[in-house]
């Protein structure tokens, strides 16, 4: 039964990437965090939410490390490519929009930072920054002014940027039309939450995921007030069970109460996305449970040829969890056997596993359409 599963799958697969080569590509515009980050970080000097360095990259092309938090390519280029694009469209801050908007070949921009969330303060703390490592000195980082992360508002800031230049170059029916059509593909939230659980905040959960869903709900608005309708929404997986948490459970097994926000947070997205779509009423959503997606492969890892789930790949001390990848960190040598690349993060293969899923998944992790209808709809 396993192995009928499995070849439904690749023929679903393969047919999905045939009718994405035979239509029109979609114009993506991507936002988020280190789950969708293709280098956005690497253009901030000094930024310490940066992982621009080996063994991250080994299986991109040339194995260059290129600041996706990924031995190779991320679920951002992996969907983008379901979509007929070679991968995720570039960062924004690699390139002057001005002049991008114009090209014939324009499919797109990548807003997404590493670290970043859907609070302006997720990113920029100590706190936060703890999945990065810390300065010798607190001080230092505390009394910096360099920027670390580009917090979700200031990436709608710069997609407004982008708005003004297609406006320049296309007109006000250009770009609606444009807009429109496009998809706007948002992975965020997995900061914020873990910046309020290992704070001990006394603030009590649901007020909290109840602020997440606002402040989201205030980004959304901002992007269809610019003309955006079509929204590919990536909730939070199961970050309990992330390595970096585990060595917090005597067990090593997941740590639920990190894994019950991220719950409540898809739940809050669900109630949000209806109403949204009931006040617009051409809008249109997929909203993607990656919490039930992961937990699947947790729980039955041999069926998606994973043989570990709860160590990292590359990493150091206990499950691998304990530091960052980098050059000197233990790498493992069949990365296409595990769930996670780092303490954080999961492996190419994972990735493309998430972007599948999302693209043509039933609806128990992907509702109430998936991305292949999102991209299809009229």
């Amino acid at each position: 039964m396993a192995k009928r599963l499995v070849v439904i799958a690749l023929c679903l697969a393969m047919e999905a990437v045939f009718q994405a080569a035979n239509a029109e590509v979609p114009v993506i515009f991507i936002f988020g965090d280190s789950t969708a980050d293709v280098g956005t970080n690497n253009f901030l000097p000094g930024s310490k939410a940066r992982i621009d360095f080996p063994f991250n990259g080994i299986d991109f092309p040339n194995g260059k490390a290129t600041g996706r938090f990924s031995n190779g390519l991320n679920s951002a280029d992996l969907l983008a490519k379901l979509m007929g694009h070679k991968r995720s469209p570039p960062p924004f801050l690699s390139l002057d929009s001005a002049s991008a908007v114009k090209r014939r070949s324009f499919r797109g921009l990548n807003f997404a930072s590493g670290g970043s969330g859907l609070l302006d303060i997720t990113g920029q703390t100590m706190l936060t920054l703890m999945k990065f490592g810390t300065p010798k000195d607190p001080s230092d980082f505390l009394q910096s002014k360099q920027k670390n992360v580009v917090p979700l508002r200031e990436q709608i800031q710069q997609f407004h940027t982008v708005h003004g230049n297609l406006m320049d170059t296309m007109g006000p029916s250009g770009t609606e039309n444009l807009l429109s059509k496009s998809l706007f593909f948002i992975s965020t939230a997995s900061n914020d939450i873990f910046g309020y659980y290992h704070s001990g905040s006394t603030i009590p959960k649901e007020e909290f995921i109840s602020s997440l869903g606002l402040a989201y709900e205030k980004h959304l608005r901002t992007l269809l007030n610019l003309g955006a309708r079509k929204f590919g929404i990536i909730s939070v997986p199961p970050i309990g069970c992330c390595p970096s948490q585990r060595i917090y459970n005597a067990t090593e097994g997941c740590l639920e109460e990190l894994n019950e926000h991220a719950r409540s947070f898809h739940a809050t997205m669900g109630v949000l996305m209806e109403k949204l779509s009931c006040e617009y009423s051409d809008m249109k959503y997929s909203l993607g449970n990656t919490y039930e997606m992961t937990i699947n492969v947790i729980e039955n890892p041999a069926l998606f040829n994973f043989k570990e789930v709860a160590s990292a790949c590359c990493g150091s001390g206990n499950l691998n969890a304990e530091s960052f990848c980098e050059p000197k960190a233990n790498l493992c040598s069949k990365r296409s056997e595990y769930l996670f690349w780092d303490l954080f993060h999961p492996t190419q293969t994972a990735s493309k596993l998430a972007a599948l899923t999302l693209y043509i998944g039933e609806q128990r992790f992907v509702s109430p359409i998936n991305f292949a209808q999102l991209a299809a709809a009229a």
